[in-house]
């Protein structure tokens, strides 16, 4: 079966088994139920297709369902909007999207490198596919890590969440991000299900975490668009940032991340505090260029003015 088909087919099962049968709409049968969730010719009459037409869905058959019947699939699953659209991914019929997506070593463009001096004073991160980082600012650095300091083929923030133990003792609630950082990975890689830099990563977090792969099992989909994360800083202690995305038109594969905390609040005085202390050393540079497409050290970033350490 290839990849595409058997995440699809993976998915499908995993979501109709979380589906409430009470709370579908569907009137009691009286039939003994072996297992959780919704039986197959269930979705199918919610979806409004034929039984044998969704068992060879579930099966991971060689079908490109319309997008009309995607989106009744998705209705009948309870899925929410993150989950319809990995759900419309998986099936290669999300809106827009090329046949093939380019697969080369990814760049931050120039006034992604300006925007990260311009908020100097908060902290950045700038994501790319599978979560690589591609760039941070001083704050960043300060707050989470300094990436600039790991090689490039480690230069990945899921990687970091479940593999270095700062992280376990930075977030306070490490569980709840390193699960969205799995269902985060998980949407992702529903993009384009063969690309191998992916596959290769969820491998070795598969080998060498058992959270992750617990959960990487459970197939749950996130978008991050929006949260917030809790800390116990070394330097300031306690605080609790909230994050908003941008994605750049034209670049959909990369993500800024923008944390900021409530006007006022102690958490507000922690990263000011941070900022105090970052701001008025001399540091290194604003960002990073991973490269870890390639596997390779990228090139010197060349950039007017003075010259930024790696």
């Amino acid at each position: 079966m290839a990849e595409t088909n058997r995440e699809l087919a993976d998915f499908l099962r995993r979501a109709r088994a979380q589906v409430d049968p009470s709370r579908a709409g569907l009137p009691p049968d009286g039939r003994v139920r072996r297992v959780p969730g919704l039986r197959r010719e269930e979705v199918a009459f919610l979806a409004g297709v034929s039984a044998d037409y969704y068992t060879r869905l579930e099966q991971g058959r060689r079908i490109t369902p319309s997008p009309a019947v995607v989106e009744s699939l998705g209705r009948a699953l309870g899925l929410d909007d993150a989950g319809r659209a990995h759900l419309r991914d998986l099936f290669g019929v999300a809106p827009g999207a090329p046949a093939r997506r380019p697969r080369g070593v990814q760049r931050v463009r120039p006034g992604l490198y300006q925007l990260l001096d311009a908020l100097d004073g908060e902290p950045v991160l700038v994501l790319g596919r599978r979560t690589d980082v591609l760039a941070a600012n001083r704050m960043a650095r300060a707050l989470f890590t300094d990436f600039e300091r790991l090689p490039p083929r480690h230069r990945n923030y899921a990687r970091w969440m479940f593999l270095d133990e700062d992280a376990r003792s930075l977030f306070a609630d490490w569980e709840d991000q390193a699960r969205a950082a799995v269902e985060s990975l998980r949407f992702e890689s529903g993009r384009d299900p063969g690309d191998r830099a992916t596959l290769a990563l969820v491998e070795e977090l598969r080998e060498h975490s058992r959270e992750f792969d617990r959960w990487w099992e459970q197939h749950r989909v996130h978008q991050r668009t929006h949260g917030s994360k809790r800390l116990r800083h070394p330097l300031v202690g306690d605080l609790t940032v909230e994050y908003e995305t941008l994605v750049p038109p034209g670049d959909p594969d990369t993500t800024v991340f923008v944390y900021t905390a409530e006007a006022g609040s102690p958490s507000k005085r922690a990263l000011d505090l941070l900022a105090s202390w970052i701001l008025t050393d001399s540091g290194t540079g604003t960002g990073t260029d991973s490269g870890t497409d390639s596997g390779t050290e990228p090139e010197q970033r060349r950039r007017s003015g003075p010259a930024r350490e790696r």
